[in-house]
């Protein structure tokens, strides 16, 4: 994953990637890197997060923490402003998910997936504002499940169509500093995520799929970096669905 210097999407771009030590953030992390950016990545478990830097290489600095704790997520930006003094990029990509039916969600479950998908999220973007530039990108994580029903997972579901709606809403919010604000939302993508999901599950879900596969991480961050790059440069406020048709027909 070669890019020469003079067409380097992010060339001089400093990036941030929440949850940035597996799967889509990682890969989209590379990608960041590969097209020129600086990029400060999160993660909750230090031993991944480690690995993912040391993975990475160079132009990346990790730091620990969880996006629904409010002190990590200022700790974070502390070090981005301590470093680099600027983003131009912010991908909340954080989240989280699990598989109860309806008849069996706790007020354990609820806070656990709303913590990280919608508050979480929220205030990422929120205590990122003092230092994201004008003319930024955000993206954030939302999900095909914001827009269908899948069964055992309403609390999920109804997460992901939060961020929709925040898309929305920031978009407005933020016209005044030319700050675009996208999400990008994925379908059955093979990832760590996947892994307590029932293997029937997955079996079903992916036969639906038009493009009749599960997808990948890079996938993924490809679309991250035409969102984060000058390339979208009048594309704000949508929902990016890479899914392979599955919640398209």
């Amino acid at each position: 994953m070669t890019t020469s210097t003079s067409t380097k999407k992010l060339a001089g771009k400093v990036a941030v990637i929440t949850g940035g030590n597996s799967g889509m953030g990682l890969a989209t992390a590379r990608r960041f890197v590969a097209e020129g950016a600086y990029v400060f990545i999160t993660g909750r478990r230090e031993k991944e997060l480690d690995a993912a830097v040391r993975e990475i290489g160079s132009n990346v600095t990790g730091v620990q923490g969880d996006v629904a704790n409010l002190a990590d997520l200022d700790r974070l930006y502390e070090t981005v402003k301590k470093q680099k003094g600027r983003i131009d990029v912010l991908f909340a990509n954080a989240g989280v998910g699990e598989w109860v039916g309806i008849d069996s969600v706790t007020e354990e479950h609820f806070d656990k997936i709303m913590g990280v998908n919608v508050k979480g999220t929220l205030f990422t973007v929120q205590k990122a504002l003092p230092l994201l530039t004008k003319g930024g990108s955000i993206i954030m994580t939302g999900s095909i499940a914001g827009s269908k029903g899948f069964q055992n997972f309403s609390v999920y579901n109804a997460s992901k169509a939060a961020i929709r709606s925040f898309a929305r809403s920031l978009t407005s919010d933020l016209k005044g500093r030319n700050i675009r604000v996208n999400v990008l939302s994925p379908g059955p993508i093979d990832t760590p995520i996947l892994g307590p999901v029932p293997k029937e599950t997955i079996a079903a879900i992916v036969s639906s799929v038009p493009m009749g596969r599960i997808g990948e991480s890079d996938e993924i961050a490809k679309v991250a970096v035409f969102l984060a790059s000058d390339d979208s440069s009048y594309v704000s406020g949508i929902e990016l669905f890479v899914d392979g048709g599955l919640a398209q027909v």
